[in-house]
């Protein structure tokens, strides 16, 4: 995947003892400090070396050998609100590139194509706030793109919520690293509240609803008038939703989850999806009465 940028024109220091700096304002210095990234000794020598050539904090700390590009770029990341995972340091799934990975080619694309439902689909509306991710069969990276999207889209500083649908095969929880135990199919058959949605402490902004305790009916789960007014209570609290759907092609569940949803967009997998099966995606959701909101080529 790619690697950070560097980054030499960054400001940095220590805050004075007893200072409260605002929320975007903190010094580089004490976000490297607290990180574990640098000691109070090497802030020490940038901070000489910054006063006497007169450099910005992110030269004088790569021009000491102290800090390389990719420090300098976490810093910034958490001091303009926009996080980013290290590996090792979280129970999220490392295929999340978009949580570990934000400066990659890959993340640049998952980037564009938030651009382009922001465009296209999402705005202030209730009925607007809900897509469904929706693929033909397993393997095809529905999953893995509703997950990316999800935390691209909270970088945005968008208020995010995946929901896991699929209470087939579910695998949220699984990229996420939380407990499965209760969640969508446990609201849906009114056993447990909305306390069953978890937020992701190392991404701000973002919320994940597991699938739940594999029900005998999910079917008929998600087709519970229950499903769509949840979804218009959650539309108050959330900017965006996305619903991770089952495999269109072995259940009826998917074209269930885009009614609800009111909008779907279809991830296609090169050399694998077949386009009679887009095909029928899209007339599905037609006849739901739903929006294509367009399709994604996935070459991950």
């Amino acid at each position: 995947m790619g690697q950070a940028p560097s980054i030499p024109a960054a400001t940095g220091g220590i805050p004075a003892a007893g200072t409260q700096p605002k929320r975007g304002e903190r010094p580089i210095g004490a976000i490297l400090i607290d990180a574990g990234r640098l000691t109070l000794e090497d802030a020490e020598r940038i901070l000489r070396l910054q006063r006497e050539q007169g450099l910005r904090f992110g030269e004088a700390a790569t021009q000491l050998g102290v800090l390389t590009g990719a420090d300098i770029a976490f810093a910034l990341s958490r001091q303009f609100d926009y996080p980013y995972l290290l590996r090792g340091e979280s129970a999220v799934s490392e295929d999340l590139v978009a949580a570990y990975d934000p400066f990659s080619p890959q993340v640049e694309a998952l980037r564009t194509l938030r651009s382009q439902l922001m465009l296209r689909w999402f705005d202030t509306e209730l009925e607007r706030k809900a897509l469904a991710i929706v693929s033909a069969g397993r393997g095809e990276g529905r999953s893995f793109i509703a997950a990316n999207l999800a935390v691209v889209f909270s970088q945005l500083g968008e208020h995010t919520l995946l929901i896991d649908a699929d209470m087939r095969n579910p695998c949220q929880h699984k990229l996420f690293g939380l407990e499965n135990r209760v969640g969508l199919s446990g609201l849906l058959a009114e056993r447990c509240g909305t306390e069953a949605i978890q937020r992701i402490p190392a991404l701000l902004d973002l919320s994940v609803l597991p699938a739940g305790a594999g029900p005998p009916n999910p079917s008929e789960l998600l087709a519970r008038p229950l499903f769509s007014q949840l979804l218009q209570e959650l539309g108050k609290e959330f900017d965006v939703i996305l619903l991770d759907t089952p495999a269109a092609a072995e259940t009826g569940d998917a074209q269930t989850v885009i009614m609800r949803a009111g909008a779907a967009l279809i991830v296609v997998r090169k050399n694998a999806t077949r386009m009679s099966q887009v095909r029928d995606i899209a007339d599905t959701t037609t006849q739901a009465s739903a929006t294509v909101v367009g399709t994604v080529l996935n070459e991950f």
